[in-house]
């Protein structure tokens, strides 16, 4: 997997922890794909089911940003550095401990 040339102190290890986008809140300004130094994101469009499970604001404002939001498509690449978290303007951005089996 390509890294991004700028060095994060990222101290843990891969799938200890994933992003969670939260769709209420992602207005898909792609700040998060820009600073992931392991191209854990992708710019998509939501998908029609999941757009009926938004509240009428979260609804709005996918409407307004033509439904462009952040996935992290490579969650299992995340290595917890946070820059995701500290770039994401609408703070959409939550880093959660996966369960170790």
């Amino acid at each position: 997997m390509t890294t991004a040339s700028k060095s994060v102190d990222c101290k843990q290890e891969r799938g200890v922890f994933m992003p969670i986008v939260n769709r209420e809140k992602c207005e898909g300004k792609a700040e998060c794909v820009a600073v992931c130094p392991y191209n854990v994101f992708e710019m998509g469009i939501v998908p029609p089911q999941e757009r009926a499970t938004l509240s009428f604001v979260g609804w709005l404002k996918g409407t307004a940003h033509g439904w462009k939001q952040a996935f992290p498509v490579h969650a299992e690449a995340c290595r917890a550095c946070a820059e995701c978290v500290g770039s994401c303007p609408e703070k959409a951005i939550t880093l959660k401990r996966v369960a170790v089996a």
